[in-house]
């Protein structure tokens, strides 16, 4: 058998094929890159619809209440000063505590007041015991002056003596009555129901002297007044669209994270100025609002709620659905097709949960009124109608009642 002897490559013989391969693959790269056809690009993908709360707007009446800011003041301020002078002997109340007319609240000194007291009714007893001396002289010269049995004169002597008795005694009743008075005077009562200040004088201070010494202060803080300062322009909306001639009111403690619960404390507008202040441009108002726990007190500030209508049909929106730039005011609805759309509006009054919109919206619109950062005239959303839990209906229902409710 013929053995055929194995074939020994040399490295040189190796050399053609990797020339081969990569001539291959340079091949390979140069006829894509110079293809004549354009490679399409990748279709961009339209962004989800932008998920938005919106409410639907409605020519309608609504509760319109007008918040402003002021402080309280007492119906009644009055200052208890001594009206006699001498030694502060008592004091008969708590102070800062409430108390009632004709409560005691200090004594003086009375030893002076009821000896002069004492004189006085003496005197007018001694002139009342001289005056039925000459009376009765009178009567007993009379008869024999008539028979002229005695001088005329003399019977006319007893009579001026009479009259001038009685005029003594006039005096008399005078000056009991002021010793009397200076006597009740030593007992200073509570000429007012109120709350009543801390005590300024100490006993036994002397009092009563120079200008009459204040001893504390009273104010009657049931009912208590609210003064407020709306503008002119705002005071002429209260005017026009009111529903009733004397105007509702309600003054609310602002809240401050206290356990203490105080309000809101009900009433009516009592007092407007007859004149705008120059300076500030607004007028003063004062509310009267209950104050039958005594908790609302002198210089608190408050917000003051004037309820003005709920007869006329305003078209209102929250204030945060609102957006301003250079152009003005402006909102943002959805269109038919779910699209976003700006729309240019024209603010009227104001309040804390609404604003009137005069121009730019139509009854029915749909108003976006929330991720307004993202939101974009053209952009697709996906609204949601939240009218019934963030409408200003149902914000001024939920948060200002009607002050008769």
């Amino acid at each position: 058998m013929q053995i055929i002897p194995e074939t020994i490559l040399k490295p040189e013989d190796t050399v053609p094929c990797f020339q081969l391969t990569l001539l291959l693959m340079i091949f390979l790269l140069l006829s894509g890159g110079c293809s004549n056809g354009k490679q399409e690009p990748a279709a961009k993908k339209e962004p989800p619809p932008l998920s938005v709360e919106t409410i639907t707007v409605h020519k309608e009446p609504v509760p319109i209440q007008l918040e402003y800011t002021g402080k309280t003041e007492a119906v009644k301020r009055v200052e208890v000063r001594a009206r006699v002078a001498g030694t502060l002997e008592k004091i008969l109340f708590t102070e800062g505590d409430h108390v009632e007319q004709g409560q005691r609240l200090f004594t003086i000194e009375q030893t002076a007041y009821q000896a002069a007291l004492d004189q006085a009714l003496a005197k007018r007893e001694l002139d009342n015991a001289s005056l039925r001396l000459a009376k009765a002289d009178v009567a007993r010269y009379r008869p024999l002056v008539a028979e002229d049995l005695a001088p005329r004169v003399t019977l006319e002597q007893y009579q001026a003596k009479e009259a001038e008795l009685r005029a003594k005694i006039k005096a008399d009743e005078a000056a009991v009555r002021e010793a009397r008075l200076n006597l009740s005077y030593t007992e200073i009562t509570a000429p007012i129901a109120g709350a009543v200040s801390r005590s300024y004088v100490d006993v036994g201070n002397i009092v009563g002297y120079g200008d009459k010494t204040l001893l504390t202060t009273i104010v009657a803080d049931d009912p208590m007044y609210a003064y407020f300062n709306p503008t002119e322009e705002q005071f002429q909306i209260m005017r026009r669209y009111k529903s009733k001639n004397v105007l509702d009111a309600r003054v609310r403690v602002p809240a401050t994270g206290s356990i203490i619960k105080r309000g809101p404390h009900r009433g009516h507008v009592d007092f407007v100025d007859n004149r705008i202040d120059r300076m500030t441009g607004t007028i003063s108002m004062r509310a009267v609002v209950e104050n039958p726990k005594h908790d609302l007190l002198e210089g608190t500030f408050v917000y003051v709620d004037v309820f003005v209508t709920d007869k006329i049909p305003f078209i209102m929106v929250p204030p945060r659905a609102i957006l301003e730039d250079q152009q003005g005011s402006f909102v943002y609805t959805v269109d038919a097709n779910n699209t976003a759309a700006r729309k240019n509006v024209k603010r009227g009054f104001e309040g804390r949960l609404y604003v009137q919109i005069k121009d730019g919206l139509a009854d029915g619109d749909r108003l976006i009124i929330s991720a307004l950062a993202r939101v974009k005239p053209g952009i697709k959303v996906t609204p949601q109608d939240v009218s019934k839990e963030k409408g200003v209906k149902a914000a001024l229902n939920k948060e200002l009642p009607a002050p008769g409710e």
